[in-house]
């Protein structure tokens, strides 16, 4: 059996019973960092089993290992640095191919980086898009929001700390002026959420070098959230 298992994004008081349970009765657990695992299940109290690094760029080798653990009747652990495998990593290609092998998999729900973001930052749930980590140069990254510009859902992606007034100020180019949220090191001890108008946002953070893991929502196409609307 694959267990897919969601892993804390900050708070280890995240971690559910179920993927406590599957985190210490597996024989093998593929994960994208191998430290950074070993430092959860040490916090945890958790033996460590066999461990595969299982990550962008050997995905095709560390899945063939992953895929003949399962034939020979090992029981297997994927998951990540944080929330859920698969989500903006390479998990879901892992998945695939237990799919097409007939092989049987389990997910074990737990914390999301994407839903604390958006249920925090106070904008439409109805329907979203989550696009991932946008790309670093100016062209593209205006293209990445751009593309979405007259859709009426709200926007999730990632970001790196170090981009973060760029990113915001091409969203702002591309978008307009509508409100987002800016959230950083969600569950953690540092947790901070900032939240206003694309304008406002661009400005606090420009040139700033964001400590910690951050996550980007922003609104729709919808003149209730534009600045245009609210003037």
């Amino acid at each position: 059996m694959l267990y897919i298992v969601a892993t804390p994004i900050g708070n280890l008081g995240d971690l559910t019973p179920r993927a406590r349970e599957a985190l210490e009765s597996v024989e093998v657990i593929a994960c994208e960092d191998t430290r950074r695992t070993w430092g959860l299940l040490s916090a945890c109290g958790i033996p460590r089993p066999e461990m595969i690094s299982y990550r962008q760029g050997n995905e095709e080798r560390a899945g063939e290992r992953i895929i003949a653990a399962l034939k020979s009747g090992r029981s297997v652990v994927l998951c990540s640095d944080g929330g859920y495998p698969g989500i903006s990593d390479p998990g879901y290609r892992l998945v695939r191919e237990v799919i097409a092998a007939g092989l049987p998999l389990q997910v074990l729900p737990g914390a999301s980086a994407v839903d604390v973001a958006l249920v925090a930052s106070g904008l439409p749930t109805a329907s979203y898009t989550f696009k991932g980590f946008p790309p670093r140069k100016p062209g593209p990254l205006r293209r990445f929001f751009a593309d979405d510009a007259d859709l009426p859902h709200t926007m999730v992606c990632f970001e790196s700390p170090f981009r973060v007034g760029q990113c915001l100020a091409a969203a702002l180019e591309a978008l307009g002026d509508r409100e987002a949220a800016v959230c950083i090191e969600l569950t953690k001890q540092f947790e901070r959420i900032e939240r206003g108008y694309l304008t406002d946002l661009a400005a606090r953070f420009d040139g700033v070098h964001v400590k910690g893991e951050v996550t980007l929502v922003i609104a729709g196409n919808n003149l209730k959230f534009s600045r245009s609307n609210s003037d």
